[in-house]
């Protein structure tokens, strides 16, 4: 049996976490830190806030975000060291220690996430 390459997996977290690390990371530092800072909008109380963010669907869609968001970071900057400084020969070192890290922050953040409430 041939061994399926790992690459187009990889892409496809790379295109998830772009896509929504660009539709909703800006979006929520606007409200938390734009918006309801400066008064144009009435920020949520604690009380809300803590039920939204106890809610575990919320949890899990945070989680998601943070896990593709550093799979997007990983990808672009194992190609940017791999093909724009030219580090060929460090390949293997290169992606172990970017989706490496990657899996760790992923790690940590379900840990703080889920075991928060």
């Amino acid at each position: 049996m041939a061994r399926r390459p790992v690459e187009p997996f990889l892409w496809l977290l790379f295109s998830a976490g772009g896509v929504l690390s660009a539709l909703l990371i800006p979006a929520l530092l606007f409200l938390f830190g734009v918006a309801f800072p400066l008064g144009w909008m009435s920020p949520p109380d604690h009380g809300r806030l803590t039920a939204v963010l106890g809610h575990p669907v919320t949890r899990v869609v945070l989680l998601g975000l943070c896990v593709l968001a550093l799979f997007h970071w990983a990808h672009r900057f194992r190609y940017a060291l791999h093909h724009g400084l030219q580090l060929r020969h460090l390949e293997r070192a290169i992606s172990l220690a970017c989706y490496g890290g990657a899996l760790a922050g992923s790690a940590v953040a379900g840990y703080l996430l889920l075991s928060a409430w």
